[in-house]
């Protein structure tokens, strides 16, 4: 029986100095082989060496895995710079006249379009009548409808070199019209006019 006490125990002292001369940083604390591979138990645990401690602890002997660092999240997309650029930009407006009359109701929708301009290029100004009276007299009436226009944007305050002015009589109808009398009157009202053209350049931020 000593005999046997004896051998087990320099069986055990012969091991615990191989696994100290087997044992490798990576499993630091365990008995290993010489390729490093841990010594198991017959229940499958790891030995350990009388030195060790929770540090030494490895996944394959039931340390918990450690997670992975999260990606750094994506910089932020840099903010889009805006900038004044000019433009080019065109608007038409029409003012209309009761039958036989160049008075000039209301231009205040062309003076306000124009004031909101960066560079005002022209106005071109096309007067029109209606086929009521003689071609002579329809010619005539045109003309002082563009120049009563003229005069009230000049008036408003818009440069007179920048506005051109046609007369065209009873050309270029909009509006035909069979009735006769004061029906016939009102029915081609559209056509007494003075079609106004205005080009220019806006100022507009764009994104660059």
């Amino acid at each position: 029986m000593m005999k046997k006490l004896a051998l087990s125990a320099a069986l055990a002292l012969t091991m615990g100095i191989s696994a100290v001369a087997n044992a490798h940083p990576t499993n630091a604390g365990y008995a290993t082989s010489s390729n490093d591979t841990v010594w198991k138990t017959s229940y499958g645990e790891c030995w350990e060496h009388s030195y060790w401690t929770a540090e030494d602890k490895t996944v394959e002997c039931g340390a918990e895995p450690v997670a992975a660092a999260p990606a750094p999240a994506p910089a932020p997309a840099p903010a889009p710079t805006m900038v004044m650029k000019m433009v080019d930009a065109q608007e038409s407006h029409i003012v209309y006249f009761d039958f036989d009359s160049s008075k000039v109701t209301d231009v205040s929708a062309i003076v306000n379009y124009v004031g909101s301009l960066a560079k005002l290029n022209s106005i071109e100004l096309k007067g029109y009548t209606d086929s009521i009276g003689t071609n002579a007299y329809n010619d005539a009436l045109s003309k002082r409808r563009a120049e009563a226009v003229n005069t009230a944007l000049v008036n408003a305050g818009i440069e007179t070199s920048k506005v051109v002015s046609y007369s065209f009589g009873e050309a270029n109808p909009v509006k035909v019209c069979t009735d006769a009398g004061a029906s016939r009157k009102a029915c081609l009202r559209e056509n007494r006019r003075v079609e106004v053209s205005i080009s220019g350049q806006k100022q507009v931020k764009v994104q660059q």
